[in-house]
């Protein structure tokens, strides 16, 4: 039943049949989705010390010397998973460093208030998602939307010492709508093309859930055999985080973070808003290599937006994510891709995703160890890269599966750094690197098939809890490696809105004051 998961049970005091250790099963499938219960090659914690005495030698190696030990939180990435992004989140594997013990314990507020009416159907862990697989094929196009500008390729070339290019703010008309608010999207729900729906934004979270370490939500709603699947208005994933994989992440005040500007919060705004920008600056704007799709942008309207729209492609692509012949299942996802350029041996059109990740203070505590860029990029280009595989796992994959569903032939990453480190209202552009996505994805170990796997199992969840059309809330635990699937009662969803809303409505009447 996919509405259920069978945990694999590790015991260190019980026995299980005939010796200890996870018990033996064969299943191989949760509901179609091919799974692995366990292997002999999965990590795992200590099960049992039978030689450990007392409670000052339960951990064993540094209690033994009286020193204040603090439990590493299970958000951390451990140093060994780190340089392999796919499974940062097996805290159980962290080897301690000096003065590990003496850091403080993150304790993050959840992205949603979980309600008392709210039922817990699901709680899954990073272990379990990580073993799931399911192959999808490469997906069709079935309408498109929109314009693209083209790529302005002296932005490749390494800018001289002291002539950085800085980053300039631009007005242009740029969308984020939710999957049920799309009306592509709703008339290719009334055509039957698909029974899951979502945007890119949303299904690359999904799909790249296992890195993530900061609170995120998504609301699933269950709607005549269909699902969608929906972010909040302001929600967590409409932001960029900043170092969010790193083992030394930036600090909130309430953990110890002295710098306001180098807290995440901010630093996830300051990053949001590079992103908006550079995408529109490194193109060249006007008619001439002006490249437009079957049809306009859907979310552009003339009279009422006062800025001009961005370069944009709205790509709706379908893939089958059918475990059966009898019963198939198909996605459709709005994708988006950035700009066009020509391909200077085929002379084809490629399409291009952009990026941009950004340094603020190499020496500050939560940089990751990140080097110096401007001292660096060129020099030790694959060190700096490296880096941010490492500090960024989960932002970079979910770029590169964003890149890989709207089907882009580039995806350019820009590097933009603060003029001052202590300010972080203005920035330069170092440099822009580009590589082919699904390439990107092979240095990352970043596996396709585990994310539809678990986009699939999530959506059977859904399909088949008895109680007919509904809502539902997934959530990352703002503090473990986990994720629970709610059932929402009708309206309470409004309720929480409203009460956000009010609350804003507040903090302004206060700031008028």
């Amino acid at each position: 039943m996919a509405g259920s998961l069978d945990y694999v049970k590790i015991c260190g005091s019980c026995p299980s049949g005939d010796g200890w250790g996870p018990a033996v099963t064969t299943e191989t499938t949760l509901d179609g989705v091919p799974y692995a219960p366990f292997s002999k090659g999965d990590k795992l914690g200590r099960m049992a010390d039978w030689t450990a005495e007392g409670k000052d030698r339960e951990r064993g190696g540094r209690n033994q010397y009286n020193r204040n030990f603090r439990a590493t939180p299970a958000t951390r990435p451990s140093r060994d998973t780190a340089a392999a992004p796919s499974s940062h989140a097996a805290a159980a594997g962290r080897r301690f460093g000096w003065r590990d013990y003496d850091k403080p314990t993150r304790n993050r507020d959840a992205s949603i208030n979980i309600k008392a009416d709210w039922g817990l159907l699901e709680e899954i862990d990073y272990n379990r998602l990580g073993k799931l697989n399911l192959d999808a094929d490469a997906g069709e196009d079935l309408e498109d939307y929109g314009f693209l500008y083209p790529y302005d390729r002296s932005y490749d070339k390494q800018p001289v010492k002291g002539s950085e290019r800085k980053l300039t703010a631009l007005d242009r008309a740029a969308y984020n709508v939710t999957t049920s608010s799309d009306p592509v999207i709703q008339e290719l729900a009334d055509k039957d093309e698909a029974t899951i729906f979502a945007t890119d934004t949303i299904l690359s979270m999904l799909m790249c859930s296992t890195r993530s370490v900061y609170p995120w939500d998504v609301v699933i709603t269950r709607q005549g055999g269909k699902i969608f699947l929906d972010k909040r208005d302001n929600a967590s994933l409409d932001t960029v985080t900043v170092n969010e994989n790193a083992v030394d992440a930036p600090l909130d005040a309430a953990d110890g973070g002295r710098e306001p500007i180098n807290q995440p919060a901010a630093l996830a705004e300051e990053a949001t808003y590079i992103n908006h920008n550079f995408v529109n600056q490194v193109v060249v704007e006007g008619d001439a290599g002006k490249v437009a799709m079957a049809r306009a942008n859907p979310f552009y309207n003339a009279s009422e937006d006062a800025d001009p729209p961005a370069s944009r492609a709205y790509k709706y692509r379908r893939f089958d994510l059918s475990t059966n012949d009898e019963e198939p299942v198909y996605l459709v996802v709005r994708t988006e891709v950035d700009a066009v350029q020509r391909n200077a041996v085929s002379g084809e059109d490629q399409h291009v995703t952009v990026r941009a990740l950004n340094e603020f203070d190499s020496r500050a505590q939560g940089s990751g160890g990140a080097l110096d860029w401007r001292a660096k990029l060129v020099s030790q280009r694959g060190a700096v890269v490296a880096t941010e595989m490492k500090n960024n796992s989960c932002k970079l994959a979910r770029w590169t599966v964003q890149s890989i569903l709207s089907k882009s032939d580039i995806m350019k990453i820009g590097f933009v750094s603060r003029v001052n480190p202590r300010s972080n209202d203005k920035h330069v552009i170092l440099g822009v690197i580009g590589w082919k996505p699904r390439d990107f994805a092979a240095q990352m170990n970043l596996s396709l098939s585990n994310g539809w796997g678990i986009v699939r199992t999530i959506a059977d969840m859904c399909l088949k809890h008895e109680g007919g059309d509904g809502k539902f809330v997934l959530l990352k635990d703002p503090n473990k490696s986990i994720l629970r699937l709610y059932d929402v009662p009708a309206g309470s969803l409004d309720e929480e809105e409203e009460e956000d809303e009010e609350e804003g409505g507040e903090e302004g009447e206060e700031n008028d004051e």
